[in-house]
């Protein structure tokens, strides 16, 4: 019983050496805190405004490929002796696709040549809302001249390469799927909230052209095979298959020159945001604050154990 209360009374002890060390250090803690302090709120203040910008889409199933699932499912033995691939009715397996190439090195290093944004994407410093102009980094960017100043990269080129460009574009953009709806969001974050909107609508628009793009080419590859196939059969019944599947490649290459939105459908176009998406300036002060006072504290805990392991082996 003596021992133990020995114990417990060695622990109290402790505990209270510990807390009254704590005080003693205090204006360590409050040197630490202080500095992080203003610090992380010259970093906050110094973190431009960055806006994001939206679209809700909905997978466009059209009439003309739906057609072709069912014909691929009556007709699917006699297509396949023809040699013709009828295709997937499965507006989900599209509907990945799709996406698979918005994200892909090809189509965002295409968009970022073909609409040359180059400058936009790695040299945006701020957004000037009152005269709703980017604002470049002069060190990186030159504006008046449209040449590139920053620094030569290990590559040795000023200009970003599409490598580059596609690491930097994933950064900010980004493709949502929800399994259960079925729908997709599109969104793009950047100072300029007009340029984020801006992005967004040509992405929409650039997915829609190179899925149809692709459906066109596909149909007119088996139009052209059909043909040939049809002049060689004479068999009634084949010739009648054939035709079938002439006139749904037909309603393929139709349906995709009278409609825009061939993948997808917009729900909820995207918006010129009135209000900043990041960054949280207040949080990142607290964070600051916060790591500060721990490491306070962790340099005054350390400091009492140190003493302590000296005072224990003397």
């Amino acid at each position: 019983m003596q021992v133990m209360n020995d114990t417990e009374k060695s622990k109290d002890v402790d505990l209270t050496d510990l807390i009254s060390a704590i005080w003693a250090g205090k204006w360590v803690v409050i040197f630490f805190t202080a500095i992080f302090s203003v610090g992380a709120v010259f970093f906050a203040l110094n973190q431009p405004d960055i806006y994001k910008s939206e679209v809700l889409l909905s997978p466009s199933n059209s009439d003309a490929m739906g057609d072709a699932g069912r014909l691929g499912g009556q007709l699917g033995g006699l297509a396949a002796i023809a040699g013709v691939n009828l295709g997937s009715s499965d507006g989900a397996n599209k509907t990945q696709m799709a996406i698979q190439i918005l994200k892909s090195r090809k189509f965002i290093g295409d968009f970022v040549s073909k609409y040359e944004i180059l400058p936009d994407l790695f040299a945006v410093e701020s957004w000037d809302k009152a005269n709703r102009q980017v604002i470049y980094n002069s060190e990186i960017y030159q504006k008046d001249s449209k040449k590139w100043v920053r620094e030569s990269m290990p590559h040795g080129h000023q200009i970003p390469t599409l490598q580059e460009a596609y690491i930097e574009f994933m950064e900010v953009f980004n493709v949502l799927h929800d399994k259960d709806t079925g729908l997709v969001s599109i969104s793009i974050e950047h100072p300029s909230p007009y340029i984020a909107k801006l992005w967004v609508d040509l992405l929409v628009e650039e997915i829609n052209q190179e899925m149809k793009s692709r459906d066109v080419y596909e149909a007119q590859k088996s139009l052209d095979f059909l043909q040939k196939q049809i002049s060689k059969t004479l068999v009634s019944d084949s010739r009648a298959v054939l035709y079938n599947l002439v006139e749904k490649q037909t309603k393929v290459i139709m349906f995709a020159e009278v409609r825009d939105e061939y993948a997808f459908k917009t729900i909820d176009p995207a918006l010129v945001s009135e209000l900043k998406y990041k960054p949280s300036r207040a949080v990142i002060c607290i964070v600051g604050a916060l790591l500060g006072s721990m490491l306070g504290l962790l340099i005054v805990i350390i400091r009492f154990f140190g003493v302590i392991k000296v005072h224990t082996s003397s």
